[in-house]
């Protein structure tokens, strides 16, 4: 998958992790790319650790080991090279939202292994997503980017959902729309609180990520009220 090209959900285009105008064309030499990548690979490291706001451009140099001239080369400012960081970790970052129940499939152990996929790519990447969250407040077309994305992932959980009710599996009494949005941001909270925010149990140790897949998915199968017990 190429990192600047749009995914696929359920045949509908979805737009990048972040605004492709801010990229510029690919180097086209061997050196220009290992250097390219080099810088990239150093931004997302300094953005990490040191947050969009504090991060300055010789911090990244600085991490990439070229000459802060070299910069300039292939990125305009702070944003652009944001921008490249976003595309380089998207797929990585991809979930891949509640998918049809097909045939046979028991449609909770679907739910079950869409959580689990959506959970542990959080967790791969909280540190991104901690920084994707502090640019959406600060850069109003990272911030459409980004509930650009969620939209397109809230609507095909609202088709897997809608599915679900034409088969008999699900409440037929709810709008999938908005349950796909009760739902997806319930578990989208959860993963930032427990992956960025470090929050814990009451006696102090991290909260268990079996136990949390466990949790969102039965929370999302109560309210949809699948049959059958768990």
């Amino acid at each position: 998958m190429e990192t600047t090209a749009h995914e696929e959900i359920d045949g509908e285009k979805t737009p990048p992790m972040a605004p492709l105008s801010h990229l510029r064309e690919p180097p086209t030499t061997k050196r220009g790319a290992r250097t390219r990548a080099a810088l990239v690979k150093a931004a997302r490291k300094v953005f990490e650790r040191e947050g969009y706001l504090d991060t300055r451009l010789t911090d990244i140099t600085k991490e990439a080991q070229c000459a802060a001239g070299s910069f300039y080369t292939y990125f305009a400012n702070k944003e652009e090279v944001l921008a490249a960081v976003l595309l380089e970790a998207q797929e990585d970052m991809m979930h891949p939202g509640m998918g049809r129940v097909q045939g046979n499939d028991d449609p909770y152990a679907v739910l079950e292994a869409s959580n689990r996929a959506y959970l542990e790519a959080y967790k791969r990447n909280a540190k991104l997503m901690a920084l994707l969250e502090q640019v959406a407040q600060v850069e109003p077309e990272f911030r459409e980017f980004r509930s650009r994305r969620a939209d397109a992932f809230i609507r095909r959980n609202a088709r897997g959902i809608a599915d679900l009710q034409a088969r008999g599996f699900a409440d037929r009494e709810v709008d999938p729309t908005m349950a796909s949005r009760a739902l997806s941001g319930m578990v989208s909270v959860m993963a930032y609180n427990t992956f960025v925010l470090g929050e814990r149990q009451e006696d102090g140790t991290p909260l268990d990520f079996e136990e949390l897949v466990s949790t969102v998915t039965r929370l999302w199968a109560n309210a949809l009220r699948f049959p059958g017990d768990r």
